[in-house]
């Protein structure tokens, strides 16, 4: 049996929980959420990353769902609201394939029955407009985490791509950390500073999670996770999701990325744009400029360093599918975790570790919070503060 059985084999019983997906984007900017235009049942090769054949092919057993809207966008509530929608009338629509899911406990019954778990996360603490409402509305509607940044500071806490403001976290920005922990909604802290990892850490009560990030050792790009803050996951309990987006994975395509980001905006497109239009520009500079190339191998560098730092017990999977231009060789799309999988099982990544960062460590993770939430919501009412309380 190769390596590569050996892993689909694992799937089968292990299968991934990826802690990451732009899909409702791409939907959204491609079709404007027309769903019959894009049929996932059907291959989608020529426009997605993601589709249910593929995700199949994969061994992909639960998807946290990216509720992601961009953070320079007028009513980012509202555009939240639509792009949770989107995800519900996915899962309306092919309930034969996913799964509501909202507990630990949902996840191991999508597993058992067949089907892909679906979950949602939203991307911007943009999203919430500076409202602990808001907040507690989306984990009504099935948020079940909540990055605290994008690309852009918000008021209260500072990202990874922005000059620093709030310095990390603002008390408003504890108090967000704090709600979310009372609802059971896991902090995500992929695409926050430095000093906003360390400021939630210190805040929470409960397990954090990075739902698409890398080592920073290992590619010094500030969206990646440096070692102290990797040090600090097994006393928290939370993961750490390995991303495979090239930019944070491989030093060249760090530089590649700053030119091509560059022409993107001279052209007139945001550099995140991944509609037709935008992509004939990408492939017009890729053309001229030859792209550096990620491989499996890339990802595995990274996840062999992340499990040296926090342990085999704090790592997951957030591919970042159709929410970037371009994917690394062997993993070009949802149906590549097997490659990965294999490449670990060529480096001595034993079978039940492998179980670990598949499947196992999400879930627990996603559990520990709702046990949090359980005590929390016991002694604590929801909380009434403003940003204006607190930050004055």
């Amino acid at each position: 049996m190769t390596s590569l059985d050996e892993a689909r084999s694992l799937l089968r019983e292990f299968p991934v929980v990826d802690g990451h997906n732009d899909l409702p984007w791409a939907l959204r900017e491609q079709v404007a959420y027309d769903l019959a235009a894009r049929d996932i049942a059907a291959h989608q090769n020529a426009h997605l990353h993601t589709d249910l054949p593929r995700l199949r092919e994969g061994g992909v057993g639960a998807q946290f769902w990216s509720v992601y809207v961009r953070s320079d966008l007028p009513g980012a509530v509202t555009a939240t609201l639509e792009q949770i929608d989107c995800v519900r009338r996915l899962i309306e629509q092919y309930p034969d394939e996913l799964a509501p899911a909202l507990t630990a406990a949902d996840m191991e019954a999508a597993r058992a029955s067949g089907r892909i778990a679906s979950l949602m996360g939203a991307e911007g603490g943009h999203s919430i407009d500076n409202s602990l409402g808001t907040l507690r509305s989306l984990y009504a509607l099935g948020v079940r985490y909540m990055t605290l940044t994008h690309n852009d500071n918000v008021d209260w806490a500072d990202s990874a791509t922005d000059e620093p403001k709030a310095g990390g976290l603002s008390a408003f920005g504890r108090e967000v950390v704090r709600e979310m922990n009372r609802l059971g909604m896991l902090v995500d802290l992929s695409h926050v500073a430095a000093t906003t990892m360390r400021d939630a850490l210190d805040t929470t009560s409960a397990p954090v999670i990075f739902s698409h990030s890398s080592a920073r050792a290992v590619c010094d790009h500030p969206r990646n996770i440096p070692d102290d803050v990797l040090e600090r996951l097994p006393a928290n309990g939370g993961m750490a999701m390995v991303t495979f987006v090239p930019k944070f994975v491989l030093q060249a395509a760090v530089d590649w990325t700053v030119a091509a980001d560059d022409n993107m905006r001279a052209h007139g497109f945001h550099h995140l744009d991944t509609t037709e239009e935008g992509m004939k520009v990408h492939r017009a500079f890729e053309a001229s400029h030859p792209r550096p190339i990620a491989t499996v191998s890339t990802v595995a560098d990274h996840l062999d360093h992340m499990r040296e730092a926090a342990g085999i017990d704090h790592l997951g999977i957030g591919g970042d599918y159709d929410g970037t231009a371009f994917t690394p060789d062997g993993l070009n799309d949802v149906s590549g975790y097997p490659n990965l999988i294999a490449e670990l099982l060529d480096r001595g990544w034993s079978k039940p570790d492998l179980a670990k960062l598949t499947w196992q460590n999400a879930v627990r993770v996603l559990g520990a919070a709702e046990d949090v939430s359980r005590e929390l919501r016991a002694t604590r009412p929801a909380s009434t503060a403003t940003i204006e309380s607190l930050d004055g």
